[in-house]
């Protein structure tokens, strides 16, 4: 048997982790600290947000409301992004539960036969966005400190996933879609089976993303330290000086490439009235980060999807939230701050622990849920009163 030939990836690769253990061992503190923010951001926000839509989604796919959303979504699904009406539930969790539910969703109804091959890859290109409590709140109101810049990187979120998944229609368009109400594979189990499916599968999923929210918490705190995420900075600030951006946009910038939630909370205190503050605010939320890539392919590697079309478009769709934000900022006047009651609202919400915050979201849940039921039951039943 013929040995493999050493590659310079390999040595780069090597060096990296004995860098790595080394930074853990002369820093033991400062990882450790890390790592315990992580688990904290995790316990108190990553599992409560996340949680009850993974559950609702599956349930969702499980039960078969699905195919009544296909149905009323293929007029806008087909011609717009060349995918089947029920590929719709992907892209309304994704803007609504915010990463990774849209590609968690998108891949649910891969493998339960409601969608080809080539409609989840490009389902993927485009339905794994950011949520609009995410936004709204944490971006909108907590950062820029003003209630209009949420709605404006919102819309400009919105545009530009939309744009990304017009784009990617023309990907593999001469295969044929799955029809929206009668997939091949599908079959609606039980609601005991689904339900007891849907929580353990979820719980899986939000594990695997809070063991690599911890890992990347701790790799751009050492990446700090040790002063390589700086240099690099500094580099860069060199380079794009003439075009306005310096060393410290150059680093928040590599940090929200990194992970973006910590690129985000590098833009507080900035004013939103600078365009180029705006853009790259939406370019962190539009690419979302490695942090959340990694979390997005790791069940993604086994389901035997192209997972290029998600990179290219989660990178398209951060540029074309960057120029469309760049453009709002020009047609909107952000004048308006957080006013008392707002701001008495955040830092509530960000005093929550873990029992509040999940009660409170499972409330929301539960209510969604019920719409979603009464709305599936309604169209049930006019459809038996047409055949009757």
């Amino acid at each position: 048997m013929a040995k493999r030939k050493i590659r310079w990836t390999d040595w780069a690769v090597s060096a990296a982790i004995v860098l790595s253990i080394l930074g853990l061992v002369f820093k033991p503190i400062e990882s450790t600290a890390s790592a315990r923010d992580g688990l904290t951001l995790c316990f108190d926000i990553i599992i409560p947000s996340l949680f009850p839509f993974f559950v609702l989604s599956a349930l969702m796919v499980d039960l078969g409301v699905v195919r009544y959303l296909g149905r009323a979504l293929e007029k806008i699904m087909k011609p717009l992004f060349n995918v089947n009406g029920a590929c719709g539930a992907a892209l309304a969790m994704g803007f609504v539960g915010g990463y990774p539910v849209g590609a968690r969703t998108a891949l649910s109804l891969y493998e339960k036969g409601l969608c080809s091959k080539e409609e989840a890859e490009r389902l993927l290109s485009f339905c794994n966005n950011s949520g609009p409590a995410f936004i709204f709140g944490v971006v909108g109101a907590g950062i820029f400190a003003n209630s209009r810049v949420g709605i404006l990187l919102y819309l400009a979120h919105m545009a530009a996933s939309v744009t990304v998944g017009m784009i990617f229609r023309f990907y593999k368009r001469g295969t044929k879609p799955c029809a929206a109400g009668t997939p091949t594979q599908m079959q609606v189990v039980k609601l005991s089976a689904a339900f007891t499916h849907s929580v353990t599968a979820s719980f899986r999923s939000v594990l695997n993303i809070c063991a690599f929210v911890i890992f990347f918490t701790v790799a751009i705190r050492m990446l700090f330290l040790f002063g390589i995420l700086p240099a690099i900075a500094d580099a860069l600030g060199a380079v794009f000086a003439p075009v306005g951006l310096g060393s410290n946009e150059a680093s928040q910038l590599l940090t929200g490439l990194l992970e973006m939630t910590s690129g985000l909370w590098s833009l507080q205190g900035l004013s939103s009235a600078m365009g180029r503050h705006l853009s790259m605010a939406a370019f962190m939320l539009g690419w979302a980060g490695i942090s959340v890539h990694a979390q997005v392919l790791s069940f993604l590697s086994e389901s035997g999807l192209a997972t290029w079309t998600y990179l290219t478009g989660k990178l398209l769709h951060g540029l074309f939230s960057a120029v469309y934000a760049f453009l709002l900022v020009r047609l909107v006047i952000l004048d308006a701050p957080v006013d008392a009651v707002m701001a008495e609202q955040l830092s509530g919400i960000a005093d929550m622990g873990f029992g509040s915050t999940l009660t409170t979201t499972m409330k929301v849940i539960l209510i969604l849920t019920a719409l979603i039921a009464v709305w599936a039951i309604g169209r049930a039943l006019r459809r038996e009163k047409r055949r009757l």
